[in-house]
Parts: structure tokens; C-alpha cells; sequence
């Protein structure tokens, strides 16, 4: 149960807020009061610096959210999520990321494996909006995770299946979708781990150079600036890995290599400049490679 009277308010807050703020966490826990203390809480999230804490650490809260994430796994085969149902659940995975993101509870979030039960919703592939806003939120709570670049958020998330998961949504979600899942691998491939490990086999890189590939494609029927931004810094890591950077030779779309993004980043230097780096990567002239390298991203 949460010590009222150890916790400190924030100069910014009144105490009849934080008075409210207590007792919402504690209503978390009777499914009677639960909805509306998820909406006020998830509404109230940005203002109260340590909700995290006290949420992690009152009394049954994280069973009850995990409960409502839970209680809606059987709307998703057949697919009969409503809007109300997720409007819910996206309040309960709010909280979550607030835990994700707060540097007291991440380390304990990740290792009781929280972020495994968001991967059900992860895996759908319903268009309608309630899928949509579930996915977007989902995706959230790992773009608040992998923000920190943090080795501990790296190395749990390459022992599950994000990598898939995103390049599936890369690949077929909404463009806000594709934006969040394009900067989760980009945060992946920028640590040195998540790079060896996406282009240690040739099926781990070839999937993330087809799907970059097809998502340059769509971009350039239909711009995205921001997404955009993503893929480009994507392809740039890749050209960091020896073996990568010679298949990226090959690979790259031609629509990088010309002025088809011109008037996309007419605006965006940093976007052009990475860019401009990825094309010197791949100009330069390679060192011999050995019979191995030769033959690890060779087109089968």
C-alpha cells in the first residue's frame, strides 16, 4: 500500500491534486472504479514527475494493468476490439510507458518481462482504427524504452521478437505506425550489439534491406519527411558493418541515389547529410574481403 504521508509533492502540484493522484492509483485496484481512474491518471501522467514509482511500487497497481491488457486478448481472434475496449487498454498501456520511460522502475519493468505482454498487440493486422491506436500505443511504450539507449533495453529486446514485429508493421501499418516501429530499429541498429546481431546472418539483414527497400519505394510515391528520416539513418548504420556495407552496394534503392527525395529534404540538412554520408560509405573503395565475407550476404 502507498505511505501517503512519505511522499513529497512537487512544488508545481497542489495538494488536493496529489491527494487525487493517490487516490486514483489506490481505485486501480477495485474494477469498479478502475476506468475512470485510468482515464485521469493517464491523463495526469506528464504533470506528476514521480507517477512511475508510485505506481510500480503501490500495492496490486501493475497486476491491474497487466489485467486489463490482458482481459482484451480475447477480442483479437476474430478481430472484435471496440473503440471503447481500446480506448481502455491504451489508458493502462499510457501508465505503462510512464514506467517504461522513468529511470527508477525501467530496470524492474524490463526485468519482469512486462513488455512481452504488449507483443500480442503487436502481432495484429486489423486496419480498423481501435487495431490501429492499440498498435501506435503499444509501439509507445518500446519508443520510450529503447529512448534511452540504454545497453540493459538493447540486450532484453534482441532475446524477444521486436525486430520481426516491427518490420512487419514497417511494412503494412499507417505511417505514424511505421514511424515509431522505423525508430525502434534505428535506435537497435545504433547500438553495436543490435547491429552485429541484425547483420551476423544473411536472413536477418535481408529481411531489414527488403523492407527498407520497399518502404524507400512507397515513400517515393508518397513522401513522408519523418518517416523518411528514419529509413535513411537505418541505412546509414547498416553501411557502418563491413559485410552490410558491401551489399548495400547492390541494394540500395535507386531513388536514394538521385534527386528523387530532393524536395522532401529540401528543409531537412541533418536527414540530407546522413544521406550524403551513406552514399560516401558506399563509394568508398572496399578492402579485399575474404572468401567469408564474399559469401555471407551473396543473393541466393
Amino acid at each position: 500500500m502507498i505511505n501517503m504521508s512519505a511522499q513529497q509533492s512537487p512544488a508545481n502540484m497542489q495538494s488536493v491534486d496529489r491527494e487525487k493522484i493517490f487516490t486514483w492509483i489506490l481505485e486501480l485496484c477495485n474494477p469498479e472504479t478502475r476506468e475512470n481512474a485510468l482515464l485521469e491518471l493517464s491523463k495526469k501522467r506528464e504533470n506528476v514527475p514521480d507517477l512511475a514509482p508510485m505506481l510500480w511500487h503501490s500495492f496490486g497497481t501493475i497486476a491491474a494493468l497487466l489485467q486489463e491488457i490482458t482481459n482484451i486478448y480475447v477480442a483479437m481472434i476474430p478481430p472484435t476490439l471496440t473503440a471503447h475496449q481500446s480506448n481502455r487498454v491504451c489508458n493502462a498501456l499510457a501508465l505503462m510507458q510512464c514506467v517504461a520511460s522513468h529511470p527508477e522502475t525501467r530496470s524492474a519493468f524490463l526485468q519482469a518481462h512486462v513488455p512481452l505482454f504488449l507483443y500480442p498487440f503487436l502481432h495484429t493486422v486489423s486496419k480498423t482504427r481501435p487495431f490501429e491506436y492499440l498498435r501506435l500505443t503499444s509501439l509507445g511504450v518500446i519508443g520510450a524504452l529503447v529512448k534511452t539507449d540504454e545497453q540493459e533495453v538493447i540486450t532484453f529486446l534482441l532475446t524477444t521478437e521486436i525486430i520481426p514485429l516491427c518490420l512487419r508493421i514497417m511494412e503494412n501499418g499507417s505511417e505514424l505506425s511505421k514511424t515509431v516501429a522505423t525508430f525502434i530499429l534505428q535506435k537497435i541498429l545504433l547500438d553495436d550489439s543490435g547491429l552485429c546481431y541484425i547483420c551476423q546472418t544473411y536472413d536477418r539483414f535481408s529481411h531489414v534491406a527488403m523492407i527498407l527497400g520497399k518502404m524507400v519505394l512507397s515513400l517515393a510515391k508518397d513522401p513522408s519527411a519523418r518517416l523518411l528520416k528514419h529509413v535513411v539513418r537505418c541505412y546509414l548504420r547498416l553501411s557502418d558493418n563491413a559485410r552490410a556495407r558491401e551489399a548495400l552496394r547492390q541494394c540500395l534503392p535507386d531513388q536514394l541515389r538521385d534527386s528523387t527525395f530532393a524536395a522532401c529534404l529540401q528543409e531537412d540538412n541533418s536527414t540530407k547529410h546522413w544521406l550524403a554520408q551513406l552514399i560516401k560509405n558506399l563509394e568508398a573503395q572496399p578492402p579485399p574481403a575474404s572468401p567469408a565475407q564474399q559469401n555471407m550476404y551473396k543473393t541466393r
